[in-house]
């Protein structure tokens, strides 16, 4: 049972909440199945990489499964791995689940994130050692993966804003989402015509308050105008300066080489 403060903050809506988006899922098409891999870094450096496996399982669930890892210098300065894990509803758009399990160093923790229509249930462990399950009930949570899917499916009209919030590992996040454009886009993968987007985060504490987020300014992220509306490149200011994911490869599962 999902219970706290912010149950209680439910009741006496923040002005912000009302700005919520509500519009359900789109009728763009969904995204077909893939491989793909990422590339991260900051001033033109590669720093990680990262493989993405996205799949249909059923018909009612899409499924996203993932690893990265600091590389080069970076893994000699900072060692980190990590797994992901996430089932989505497909035709709410909304998360059923998320396991993502990180090693930094010699730390190994482990997320499990439980969703349901009033919010959602983390369950945390520490090198083995397991942490009191937290909740944090607000309707209508989305995670990493299925937040990517809503957005791609709505219309995307150029200076159409979006807002919903988002509880990727251990905090949730009000997300604004604003449609900035189109222009041509070259990334590793190929040449595209894309769409541009400003991404805007801020916190959301126990009480629902608006918090302002001490590492991130703000990312503008690049989506391929196309019928898959494939993440392209994302650049985020953060306090290290900015830095930048971009699409390395994409394969498309069943598709002809």
């Amino acid at each position: 049972m999902l219970l706290g403060p912010a149950t209680l903050a439910l009741g006496a809506t923040a002005p912000w909440q009302s700005s919520v988006t509500k519009d359900p899922a789109g009728n763009f098409a969904e995204l077909r199945p893939l491989r793909a891999t990422y590339s991260f870094g900051w001033s033109g450096v590669t720093a990680a990489t990262a493989e993405a496996h996205f799949a249909k399982p059923s018909d009612n669930r899409f499924q996203l499964d993932g690893s990265g890892r600091t590389v080069g210098l970076a893994r000699a300065l900072w060692r980190y791995d990590v797994n992901f894990h996430a089932l989505t509803d497909a035709n709410t758009l909304h998360p059923v689940e998320t396991d993502q399990n990180e090693t930094v160093r010699s730390k190994k923790m482990a997320n499990h994130l439980a969703f349901s229509n009033a919010g959602v249930t983390r369950a945390r462990t520490e090198n083995g050692t397991p942490a009191k399950p937290k909740d944090f009930p607000f309707p209508s949570l989305f995670d990493l993966s299925s937040a990517m899917l809503y957005l791609r499916s709505q219309p995307l009209t150029n200076r159409a804003s979006y807002r919903i919030v988002v509880y990727p590992t251990t905090s949730a996040y009000l997300a604004t989402v604003t449609v900035t454009g189109r222009e041509k886009l070259s990334v590793h993968a190929g040449n595209y015509n894309a769409i541009k987007m400003d991404l805007q985060l801020s916190k959301l504490d126990k009480n629902l308050d608006l918090q302002p987020h001490r590492k991130f300014r703000k990312a503008t992220i690049w989506i391929s105008d196309d019928p898959d509306r494939l993440v392209l490149r994302i650049e985020a200011q953060i306090f290290l300066g900015t830095i930048f994911a971009e699409l390395q490869t994409v394969k498309f599962e069943g598709a002809k080489p």
